[in-house]
């Protein structure tokens, strides 16, 4: 073959690459797969993207005796950094911090978190009540999240993320994410990531943005394995100090002591 350009030579390079990888197989292709799944430190994969939008953490603290749960939302325009996070039963809620700002509280103003008897909660938007009602009901995780889609916001079909703590029998955790097709709003694509007896120090990050972007490019993925390291007071600061200094608006921490279902909760608002 003749090369007329360097984005011929590139496009080769890219081939023989690809054909390396397959064929030396443990040491190529799937050695890279593992490696991408190592688990990661929490702080790089936040202060590594300036735009993750909101995000979803669960897993177990490195003594083992906590389940921990947080929810972090962000905003860029003045609607949506117009929020703060408050306490509401045994769950949480957004509302306006200047109720004379807020313009569309349609896919702002919700219920992120909630307790239904021994599961709890967790997403970025009204489905925490669909989760919550239909369970309830005796329908599955799973079957509450078939009645929704992701966000009506074209052009970004912003993701609906959740997640769920189970209590019942010791502790797990699941994840979905419902999300357009590469941008095409009219087929939603399900993933749910369930997680039993997870490890002690380690847990899994969802977030609806793989960065800023117009329009907003959607989550890729399975949940990335992460760090869950110190104390409630620790977790919370290195989530809060790693999140993008512009854009980020408030924060929710929860450790539950698996063997009680006693719990410790953290907020921070940045509006004040």
């Amino acid at each position: 073959m003749i090369c007329q350009c360097g984005q011929d030579t590139d496009l080769i390079k890219k081939a023989d690459r690809l054909g390396n990888l397959l064929l030396g197989c443990s040491g190529g292709l799937f050695a890279e797969l593992e490696v991408n799944m190592e688990v990661q430190l929490l702080e790089k994969e936040l202060s590594g993207c300036d735009y993750p939008g909101r995000g979803i953490v669960l897993g177990r603290s490195s003594d083992g005796k906590y389940a921990v749960s947080a929810y972090f939302i962000m905003g860029r325009s003045e609607n949506s950094r117009n929020r703060v996070f408050v306490e509401d039963g045994e769950g949480i809620r957004t509302q306006a911090f200047d109720p004379s700002k807020l313009t569309d509280p349609s896919l702002i103003i919700y219920a992120p978190v909630r307790v239904l008897g021994d599961t709890t909660i967790v997403t970025n938007g009204d489905q925490t009540d669909t989760i919550y009602d239909l369970m309830k009901e005796g329908k599955t995780f799973e079957q509450a999240l078939r009645t929704r889609k992701f966000e009506p916001d074209e052009p970004n079909f912003t993701p609906r993320i959740s997640g769920i703590m189970n209590f019942a029998d010791g502790y797990d955790y699941s994840l979905s994410i419902l999300k357009s097709n590469r941008g095409d709003g009219s087929e939603c694509n399900r993933y749910t990531f369930s997680y039993d007896n997870p490890k002690n120090g380690e847990g899994h990050f969802i977030h609806t943005y793989m960065g800023d972007g117009n329009p907003l490019p959607s989550f890729e993925g399975e949940p990335t394995p992460v760090k869950i390291e110190g104390n409630i007071d620790e977790f919370t600061n290195l989530i809060w100090n790693n999140l993008n200094e512009a854009n980020k608006v408030s924060l929710f921490v929860r450790f539950v002591k698996i063997d009680d279902g006693s719990y410790e909760t953290r907020i921070i608002n940045k509006n004040k």
